[in-house]
């Protein structure tokens, strides 16, 4: 094991992240906020300990094994997430350590769950740095160091292959390097047309930046306590509704579509189940609102429209409480909690494509009881999908609800409300932000134990890191190798 290079790629991301913070400290001194010293102080911290630790690892070997991808991975969202509470704690916007951490790891895993309950009161350095950290985590604070690390003589697939989402990453480019800058390129190019659109639709330039962050991130945080029930303007919805949608799709997809490829972005089998099911559900909710509510029929279906998109993309935005609702609305809702983006996408959950696999091979399965002889593959984009492909999907799907069914039942013990522990459980697991009952879109995680917090937090970078890149560090043999 090369833990050499273990130390020196942490301490080249703990480098990155106090630079990220130095941006926060800009936006504070701009805005004459109280949190400057916070951010003086933690960008101090991190950029020395970084530096240092760079410094102290010249000399080492730049090969980056599977074993080494997977602990780094695993351990770079728990050490940005403890010097990334930092800026909470020192000044005093969430002076308790595991309120901070909790907040921290929502951020940087783009979960969005939050312990805040006065969110308009928190001065701009601390508000942008929660946006920051979620759009740092949304593309992947490894895929960011890949277009960097190749400086320091690191090579990063193997880093590659451990943190994108999804079964099977596309690389956009043959050099992993230039699919890390192609990816961010089209993250920033979406990020800064959402902030032009938020603002030319009437939302101030600092809520456009942070709202712009989170929404490419699938992250969810806001300024605002209301959420984007906030803003009561259909434009500024639709354009957030629309971005939304963007991030949950397959940013391979994206750059075809920026090329003009626009065949083969219509084609893709899972983009269309993926517009199915948002179109599905929301027509099913936007009838059920018509019929049990007030609501004008544009409103009915703003609303439908954008709780579909914010759950089915883990982003997690609010415009109504959809607790309120009929409740079989919202547990359609609930069951969009298991949906997720598109592989490939800054989206959490189980993910489309794997969805699909999982229907395709159930029914084919079917069709091979039928006809025992015959040899019928699982097809997807007219390509047949390999088995361990396959057996990789059946075995994520089990261990995913596995750990659903026992981590309800555990937090059922922290959470005695089995509905809002299933609600807690799924929201963390899936990266999406709002839960039920207590942990509700109009509700936070602030009355939630000290260990309950640890216990979410857990199952949030489970799930931001898709089970099997955690999961493999609990395997004896994966040390003895």
């Amino acid at each position: 094991m090369n833990f050499k290079i273990i130390f020196r790629v942490l301490g080249f991301l703990l480098f990155v992240e106090g630079v990220a913070m130095l941006l926060a400290l800009f936006i504070s001194l701009l805005y004459q906020g109280y949190d400057s010293t916070a951010f003086i102080i933690s960008s101090g911290i991190n950029l020395s300990l970084g530096g240092t630790i760079i410094l102290l690892t010249r000399k080492v070997r730049p090969d980056i094994g599977r074993h080494e991808g997977y602990i780094i991975v695993s351990l770079v969202w728990v050490v940005f997430s403890l010097f990334g509470c930092l800026p909470y704690i020192i000044s005093g916007a969430i002076p308790d350590f595991t309120n901070a951490f909790f907040e921290t790891i929502s951020g940087f895993t783009t979960t969005g769950s939050s312990v805040l309950t006065d969110i308009e009161s928190l001065p701009h350095g601390i508000l942008f740095w929660r946006s920051i950290s979620q759009w740092l985590g949304g593309m992947g604070i490894i895929v960011l160091s890949l277009a960097i690390l190749p400086v320091f003589g690191i090579g990063g697939m193997q880093l590659f292959m451990a943190e994108v989402p999804g079964p099977t990453p596309d690389r956009i480019s043959p050099r992993i390097r230039q699919t890390a800058k192609t990816l961010w390129g089209i993250y920033l190019i979406f990020t800064v047309a959402e902030i032009l659109l938020l603002w030319v639709a009437g939302m101030g330039v600092f809520d456009a930046v942070c709202h712009s962050f989170t929404t490419m991130a699938t992250g969810g945080f806001s300024t605002r306590q209301a959420s984007i029930a906030h803003w009561s303007s259909p434009a500024i919805q639709y354009i957030i509704i629309v971005f939304m949608i963007l991030a949950g799709t397959n940013f391979t997809l994206s750059f075809m579509a920026i090329k003009g490829r626009f065949a083969r972005v219509i084609k893709d089998e899972e983009f269309k189940y993926y517009i199915l099911f948002i179109l599905i559900f929301t027509a099913v909710i936007f009838i059920g609102l018509l019929v049990s509510s007030h609501l004008k029929v544009e409103q009915a279906f703003r609303d439908s429209l954008f709780q579909v998109v914010s759950i089915i993309t883990t982003t997690g935005f609010a415009t109504a409480d959809y607790l309120t609702w009929k409740p079989v609305l919202y547990m359609l809702i609930f069951s969009l909690f298991f949906f997720g983006g598109s592989a490939g996408s800054t989206g959490g959950g189980i993910k489309i494509m794997r969805i699909v696999l999982l229907l395709k091979n159930s029914y084919y399965e079917l069709r091979r009881m039928v006809h025992p002889q015959a040899i019928i593959p699982v097809k997807f984009n007219n390509t047949s999908v390999d088995s361990k492909i396959i057996t990789n999907v059946l075995a994520f799907f089990m261990f995913y609800f596995a750990i659903f069914a026992a981590s309800s039942v555990i937090f059922s013990i922290i959470e005695p409300d089995m509905e809002s522990a299933m609600g807690a459980v799924a929201t963390s697991l899936g990266n999406i932000g709002p839960g039920l009952g207590n942990v509700g879109p109009s509700e936070t995680f602030v009355h939630i134990k000290p260990i309950g917090k640890w216990f979410l937090s857990f199952l949030m970078l489970l799930g931001r890191l898709e089970l099997f890149t955690v999961l493999v560090l609990f395997s004896p043999s994966f040390w003895r190798e």
